[in-house]
């Protein structure tokens, strides 16, 4: 199970347990994916509910990546993630709050 005071967030892929956390090289990674748009943007439209599949998959994609995971965004369309859409939307959500959060884990 990941450690939230890490800012590690755990993520069932075909209901194997993955370590996801978004380091400094996947947020960087992220921002490409982006193509457009901040990290603040992208945090923006979590806190506002405007986000994306696309969001959420490259949040999820970008977490794996810096925990370990070598697998890409196409990989995760074979496989069911723990929670289905729901489940994946809020591993993104912890994963922004962990990696920007000062006050501990949410």
């Amino acid at each position: 199970m990941g450690n939230p005071f890490a800012g590690e967030v755990t993520i069932l892929l075909d209901g194997v347990p993955h370590l996801a956390k978004l380091t400094l090289g996947a947020l960087a990674e992220l921002e490409v994916t982006l193509e457009s748009g901040s990290l603040v943007d992208l945090i923006s439209r979590f806190e506002a509910q405007h986000v994306t599949t696309r969001d959420v998959l490259a949040l999820v994609v970008a977490g794996l990546r810096g925990g370990g995971w070598q697998g890409t965004a196409a990989d995760l369309l074979q496989v069911e993630i723990g929670g289905g859409p729901l489940g994946a939307a809020q591993c993104a959500a912890q994963l922004l709050t962990r990696a920007f959060s000062a006050a501990g884990p949410r």
